[in-house]
């Protein structure tokens, strides 16, 4: 099972069918922020994962890609009956350290944590967050506007390696 880096107008059809169908309810609804927040929870593991250079976590990350534009291409093409298989420009987040992947390892986890414990809706909407944003941050656009994620989990991770360690305490 191989996962892909490049996401195409199916896979970004895709990505955005399954955001609308998370945010519909909360745009026609009472649009409290809490409606939001399961979604938020797989957006950040995803994007914890979408981080990581390989491993399990950066092979799930690829492998939505990989999901995305099949089955984003197939309906694009029953509903219109035109290819979406065009590329769209593709980009990454890169820099995790060692000390940042405990960070990102440590928030997929607790996300896992936070699925197990969540009820039949907030789980679908944990998914959802969490394929929307693996996709999504398969493009320039996105994996550009949170380029200062590696780093941030880098820092957060030094801090905790120096708080283990008692730098600073004595």
């Amino acid at each position: 099972m191989t996962g892909t880096t490049v996401l195409t107008l199916g896979g970004l059809l895709a990505a955005l069918l399954v955001l609308i169908a998370n945010l519909h309810p909360w745009w026609t609804g009472s649009r409290e922020m809490k409606q939001l927040a399961a979604f938020g929870k797989g957006f950040s593991a995803a994007a914890c994962a979408a981080a990581c250079p390989g491993g399990l976590l950066g092979w799930a990350h690829s492998r939505a890609g990989t999901v995305a534009n099949g089955a984003g291409e197939r309906v694009g093409a029953a509903a219109t009956g035109t290819s979406s298989g065009a590329g769209v420009t593709s980009g990454q987040l890169v820099g995790l350290g060692t000390t940042g992947a405990l960070v990102a390892v440590a928030v997929v986890f607790l996300v896992g944590l936070a699925y197990k414990a969540a009820g039949k809706k907030d789980k679908k909407r944990i998914i959802g967050g969490a394929f929307v944003g693996s996709v999504l941050l398969l493009t320039a656009g996105v994996a550009g506007a949170l380029s200062w994620l590696p780093d941030a989990l880098n820092v957060g991770g030094e801090a905790l390696v120096d708080a283990v360690e008692g730098a600073g305490i004595l």
